[in-house]
């Protein structure tokens, strides 16, 4: 590890003096850049220069270092790496006090110094004043390293918890911070581990609630300055850093799990799994000469789920804002669900936010469909909200091609009683009376898809006057629908007295794919061998402009001709429309 450190440190130090000459002067300190190294020499060859330590320290204080040239930190941060790295594994800890052996003192002093180096350096990668990302990626470096070998070789988790929190806590350079991680770290095992921990432990000290500004613990006090961060912020920044995090099951798909530190974090519960499974693997004649230190990829994997699953479900429980709240409920079916250790947890979420209505429901209904086909929810109310999003609004959502293919999905089932396919027909078919060309296509598909699945509601296709007032009260009148399409319960819709008289309409629409494609509503549907469902997702995404593409597209063999005598002034004539006068404001003076 010296060796690696003191390669790293004469690289860093060949760069410095290529780019800047010796003998810069520091505005702030009456030193060279060959007195700083100096310094450092000293430092790493005798005991007797111990005292350059502070000096040294001083370049990475960010009180003081703004005056500092980036040489002479990179300069400081190499040299109080190098004189630490081998003194680590015999320092105290941090809460240990001294005795009155001069020895002790010096080592307690020593591991004050040391906590000070990595405050200095987490202080320092979250400092505006770092306008150099090349300086920035040696300070973050130079963390990292400090927690791979800062706990007697083991991962330190206090140092790594404190950079977690100062980085989403930091306004401005979260972003860039979290960039590096991910570029150079987030690829290990273990890093992953601890920083899903860190962002549990962080939402659960959190308390966006109880005020607009939260200070961070960390902030740089330069000035008598704090800095502060709102609530909101707050929480988009963690949802960045949790939603780059790979989750575990790509992890898991390596033959071999990379951990930053040799030593791992998995290594005390493999031992003790080996020792549960050891007499299992003697009977069975198994070689027992494999190391107990290594873990198996089974119990790696449901660690990292678990604590992929903690975090995930603290982070949920926040007052998110109306943009993550979208991009969570977007991407959760995706990039959260297949990995939590018990997916049903997030029924209370999404059940929540299915009942908001309007758009959110839409992006919901991804993920608790998932829960209640593949893990078993039972969510009785889910056809009564999915009846409410049936408005005019949801055939221009931005979500709602998923939407059509989701609703289409849960009509699918051939158990679900008449009543309730016939309102959504019936829901459908009235819709298509004020939707734009786009969704009569997707409202023809799915009630094609209907009628074909509950031959019970195919008399709605045909129903003559006297049979829906046969049985009825004599006082209803002739040629009324009698279908209530203000009613939210499905039972009292009275869809099935009732026919899709709207769909006839659509025969005759302007738009042809329309005209042409409601004929397939003639065919016999109950014959299932002589027909096929149609694919709702061949429709759900279409516009004015997928249907116009379509049409010039088409190769027409006859083409339609009209000749006017007069130049006509509209689109439909007043013949078209018995009852109506169209006139322009000039005919109306």
């Amino acid at each position: 590890m010296a060796s690696s450190i003191e390669e790293a440190s004469s690289k860093k130090r060949k760069t410095t003096q290529s780019t800047k000459p010796n003998k810069q002067k520091s505005k702030t300190h009456d030193l060279c850049l060959s007195d700083v190294r100096s310094l450092g020499q000293q430092l790493l060859s005798n005991r007797s220069h111990i005292n350059n330590l502070p000096v040294l320290l001083n370049f990475l204080n960010p009180a003081s270092s703004s005056s500092s040239p980036p040489e002479f930190i990179i300069e400081s941060i190499l040299s109080v790496q190098s004189f630490f790295t081998p003194l680590l594994n015999d320092l105290p800890a941090s809460s240990a006090k001294p005795t009155q052996d001069p020895e002790s003192v010096y080592r307690v002093w020593l591991r004050a110094k040391f906590d000070e180096f990595v405050q200095f350096l987490i202080r320092l990668s979250v400092s505006s004043k770092l306008s150099e990302e090349a300086l920035r990626e040696v300070v973050v470096d130079t963390l990292m390293e400090c927690v791979k070998v800062g706990n007697a070789g083991k991962f330190h988790s206090s140092i790594y918890h404190k950079f977690i929190h100062t980085m989403v806590y930091s306004i401005e350079e979260a972003d860039t911070l979290l960039d590096l991680l991910v570029s150079k770290y987030f690829k290990y095992t273990d890093v992953c581990y601890f920083t899903y921990i860190s962002i549990e432990k962080l939402i659960r000290t959190l308390d966006v609630n109880k005020s607009s500004d939260v200070k961070s613990e960390n902030a740089d006090s330069e000035k008598g300055s704090q800095t502060r961060a709102s609530g909101e912020a707050l929480i988009r920044n963690i949802h960045h850093a949790i939603s780059k995090i790979p989750p575990p099951q790509q992890l898991g798909e390596k033959t071999e799990f990379e951990m930053w530190n040799a030593s791992g974090v998995f290594n005390k519960d493999s031992k003790t799994e080996t020792k549960k499974n050891k007499g299992a693997e003697g009977k069975h004649g198994k070689d027992k000469k494999s190391s107990s230190n290594v873990p198996s990829s089974t119990i790696i994997s449901k660690k990292m789920k678990l604590k992929f699953s903690k975090a995930w479900m603290s982070f949920l429980t926040l007052p998110l804002p109306i943009d993550v709240y979208k991009e969570v409920l977007v991407s959760l079916h995706q990039a959260v669900i297949p990995y939590l250790s018990n997916p049903i947890l997030l029924c209370d979420f999404l059940t929540k936010s299915y009942d908001i209505g309007s758009v959110i429901s839409v992006m919901a209904l991804s993920s608790l469909f998932i829960l209640m086909t593949e893990h078993g929810l039972e969510y009785p109310n889910l056809y009564v909200k999915l009846y409410a999003l049936l408005q005019p609004s949801i055939f221009i959502a931005k979500h709602r091609a998923k939407f059509f293919q989701l609703l289409d999905s849960c009509l699918k089932s051939p158990l679900l009683p008449a009543y309730l396919a016939a309102s959504f027909a019936k829901k459908l078919s009235r819709l298509a009376l004020t939707v734009p060309p786009s969704g009569d296509l997707v409202i023809i598909a799915l009630i094609h898809n209907l009628l074909r699945r509950h031959p019970s509601i195919n008399c709605l296709v045909h129903q003559e006057e006297k049979d829906q007032t046969a049985k009825d009260d004599t006082s209803v009148k002739p040629g009324i629908d009698q279908f209530n399409n203000e009613e939210t319960d499905l039972v009292k819709t009275n869809a099935m007295r009732s026919s899709l008289w709207e769909v006839d309409t659509l025969r005759h629409h302007y738009c042809p794919p329309v005209s042409r494609f409601v004929l397939s509503l003639e065919n016999d549907l109950t014959v299932r061998s002589k027909t096929t469902e149609v694919a709702v997702k061949d429709f759900s995404s279409g516009s004015y402009a997928t249907i116009f593409r379509d049409e010039m597209r088409r190769r027409v063999k006859q083409v339609p001709l009209a000749f006017y005598k007069a130049i006509p002034t509209s689109l439909f004539s007043e013949s078209d429309f018995g009852g109506w006068t169209f006139q322009s404001e000039e005919q109306k003076q």
